[in-house]
């Protein structure tokens, strides 16, 4: 309901995942109001479920995405509270190996997309036998501040 608690658009507001579905989390506010937090607005890394992030009961701060009065829908997102491409790079330096998570492998074969944080995904080239949702190492190839990119290598440690 949104006459609980007024919301505006920006506002970080406390609350805890109240349900989950495929396409997102229901988020309680501390102040009693509910909305929707969509997949796409829990991580720049597509996920395939909210359950990748978070778990029923979890106290989370979101930020108010929009609110419409009229059909009493608050929507939020998260990914804004991860911190900025800039940010989570530091500490990420090139030539050098890191754990990552497989996300997005390319239907062209083209690469798949490594979650380095939560906030930072890079592109490795294309490997068969990598799978959505497996930890991996990855070599740092390149870092491209200006393109917000990193190009990433599958790390095999010699036999």
């Amino acid at each position: 309901m949104v006459e609980n608690e007024v919301l505006k658009e920006g506002m970080i507001v406390k609350g805890s995942v109240a349900s989950m579905q495929p396409y997102g989390a229901f988020i309680k506010t501390d102040g009693g109001n509910v909305g929707l937090l969509h997949i796409e607005n829990i991580s720049v890394s597509r996920i395939k479920d909210p359950s990748e992030r978070f778990k029923i009961g979890q106290k989370i701060d979101v930020m108010v995405k929009s609110v419409n009065n009229e059909n009493n829908r608050i929507t939020f997102t998260y990914k804004e509270l991860c911190g900025t491409w800039e940010e989570n790079v530091k500490g990420i330096k090139e030539k050098t190996v890191v754990k990552g998570i497989a996300r997005e492998t390319d239907k062209y074969k083209n690469g798949i997309f490594v979650e380095l944080k939560p906030n930072l995904v890079g592109l490795a080239d294309y490997e068969e036998d990598i799978q959505y949702g497996q930890e991996v190492q990855v070599y740092v190839k390149k870092i491209i501040p200006d393109k917000k990119k990193i190009k990433l290598l599958f790390f095999k440690e010699e036999e």
